[in-house]
């Protein structure tokens, strides 16, 4: 197993339209091949190959308590350098 390494995270609320935005952008970069991460204290480049791997998931998650529900769509991309 490797051990993980977290080089950039952010998490904030935005509007619908502005999640749109930045998931274009992040679209064109990796479509350029080069994504560059930015937020107030972090900056992170990384290079990706033409053909990485992608992962798409939809969660529900119920909290045991209280029995509300969240949901997560998460984007993730897997390659070896």
């Amino acid at each position: 197993m490797m051990p993980e390494e977290q080089l950039f995270k952010t998490e904030d609320v935005h509007t619908r339209s502005e999640i749109a935005q930045t998931l274009t952008a992040a679209a064109e970069q990796i479509e350029s091949g080069t994504v560059e991460l930015t937020s107030a204290t972090q900056e992170q480049s990384v290079s990706i190959p033409d053909e990485p791997t992608l992962e798409v998931e939809l969660e529900r998650l119920t909290d045991s308590e209280t029995g509300e529900q969240r949901y997560e769509r998460e984007y993730e991309l897997r390659w070896t350098e």
